[in-house]
């Protein structure tokens, strides 16, 4: 039988490292630094992303009750999202997050963005390479999803780089962040014996 039947009895530890980034679970109190970075980031997520949050700048108050929102959903195991800290200077620089998990396969989709100031240092491709890697080994997923604008050339590299498949463009399936006009979204994945082959073979993402 394949799939998890009560996914809230999952023990699921609450972060991780790697080379750079400490990963974890959202907690209450980070509000005030998550906010911070969308505030310098807002004007680059509002083109690509149609979340609230990333149409208007939240007050800090409605970050930290969307932090502890987040809080509960980790603990229901109904979504997870991860705080990117730089392991340097403890500094919040983003989030990494597996979304939508449907349990009785068991597949789930990363969603990531990166604050303004950090761009270009290669912190997405480190932590959606950690992500995917807790999806499969951990939480033992079967298959894993990215999906993004067919417009947004530097997540679609993101998407390539770690590894993921074009599965397929679907066309007008949504609409623009702005809900001015339709677009395409593109349809990476990757399935588990993917993952362990380029694992066990040594195969880089490119």
């Amino acid at each position: 039988m394949v799939g998890v039947a009560k996914p809230i009895l999952l023990d699921i530890p609450e972060s991780f490292e790697t080379e750079r980034l400490l990963i974890r679970a959202p907690r209450a109190g980070d509000g005030a630094v998550m906010n911070a970075a969308m505030a310098e980031t807002i004007h680059n997520l509002r083109h690509w992303l149609p979340m609230p949050w990333c149409q208007n700048l939240q007050t800090p108050a409605e970050t930290e009750e969307s932090v502890r929102r987040s809080s509960a959903l980790w603990i229901l195991r109904e979504d997870f999202r991860f705080g990117l800290f730089r392991k340097s200077d403890g500094a919040y620089i983003g989030a990494c997050g597996l979304h939508r998990p449907d349990w009785s396969i068991p597949q789930l989709e990363i969603g990531y963005w990166i604050r303004a100031s950090v761009e270009g240092q290669g912190y997405v491709g480190e932590a959606v390479a950690g992500v995917n890697q807790f999806a499969f080994e951990t939480l033992k997923a079967e298959r894993m999803e990215i999906r993004c604008d067919s417009r947004n050339d530097r997540s679609a590299a993101v998407a390539r780089k770690a590894g993921f498949t074009l599965e397929a463009t679907l066309r007008h399936n949504d609409t623009t962040a702005d809900g001015s006009a339709l677009r395409d979204t593109l349809l990476f994945a990757m399935i588990k014996d993917q993952y362990f082959y380029h694992k066990e073979h040594g195969v880089k993402a490119t």
